[in-house]
């Protein structure tokens, strides 16, 4: 079994002190050298607006001052991963993912308030977007972690429910953002059955790349299963998960950082993403007891 050890968590650390953003190179601290989540949480912060929801190229595709509601899932998903879902924080985000939602209870994918920004070119928006469960799934399932009760909660969940049980095909990133939402809410009978089926579709599709040596944009079972509670850590077996994470300790690179395999479009965000990559994916191993016990 391959580990982090505290050689290469190190060398992590100098990748992210020479490369990464103030609020990932603060969420390192926190998660893996015991620092206080209250300066992580107020680097955060200058990214949330004044309609409650968070923009200003925290998520980097998105190169918009103005709140996303992708954006806004990369804040839940830091606040979260910090044990800081605070209501200060969360409850104006809901107000705003209220206010932009569509008739069916679900957020769009991209808002069109992008529009006068740079964004990647897979975050264009539509004239009268619908819902989509990513984001939808993944705010209202962390939501639900957390225990937030605001009337978006209940709209957002029956949206997720229903295009659940209209899912006769997906991608990976949809599939990834359902997890989320089945892993956390309330109806657990139904939560399981839901997953059944879509883990069934995710290997039907082959949205999976089960080979750890597969190139180019793929999904890992690590990606669907972040952790070992999840309902998507069924879909595979010990070995194939054990597989991936050492596929994923051996990612590291020379200079100490993790990479992605999604395009980089613009240079800034090869930077950016690296930095937040390396602290997820070490998140990642250390839910799965990846990584050293430390003094720091």
């Amino acid at each position: 079994m391959k580990v982090v050890d505290q050689a290469r968590l190190d060398a992590a650390e100098q990748f992210m002190l020479l490369n990464a953003r103030l609020v990932d190179r603060l969420r390192f601290a926190c998660l893996f050298r015991g620092a206080s989540t209250d300066a992580a949480v107020a680097a955060l912060r200058p990214y949330q607006n004044a309609d409650g929801g968070f923009g200003h190229a925290l998520e980097p595709d998105g190169r918009t001052p103005f709140s996303q509601p992708l954006t806004t899932a990369l804040a839940f998903d830091i606040l979260d991963e910090l044990g800081r879902f605070d209501h200060d924080m969360v409850l104006p985000a809901c107000g705003y993912l209220d206010s932009i939602s569509r008739r069916d209870g679900g957020v769009p994918f991209v808002h069109p308030s992008i529009r006068p920004h740079p964004r990647a070119p897979w975050w264009q928006p539509d004239d009268g977007p619908e819902g989509s469960l990513l984001p939808t799934a993944q705010l209202v399932g962390l939501l639900h972690k957390h225990g937030f009760d605001h009337p978006w909660v209940d709209r957002a969940t029956e949206f997720c429910w229903q295009r659940a049980d209209a899912l006769n095909e997906t991608h990976g990133y949809e599939a990834r953002a359902l997890v989320c939402f089945l892993d956390h809410v309330p109806d657990r009978s139904r939560a399981e059955r839901v997953a059944e089926l879509l883990g069934r579709l995710v290997v039907d599709q082959a949205l999976v790349a089960l080979e750890v040596t597969q190139p180019g944009e793929v999904h890992t079972p690590l990606d669907f299963a972040p952790s070992p509670g999840s309902v998507a850590r069924r879909w595979f077996d010990d070995r194939t998960i054990d597989a991936h994470l050492d596929a994923l300790v051996d990612e590291q690179q020379p200079d100490g950082g993790w990479t992605f395999n999604w395009q980089t479009w613009t240079p800034i965000t090869a930077f950016e993403w690296r930095g937040e990559v390396t602290v997820r994916q070490l998140a990642r191993l250390g839910r799965f007891g990846r990584l050293p016990l430390t003094d720091h």
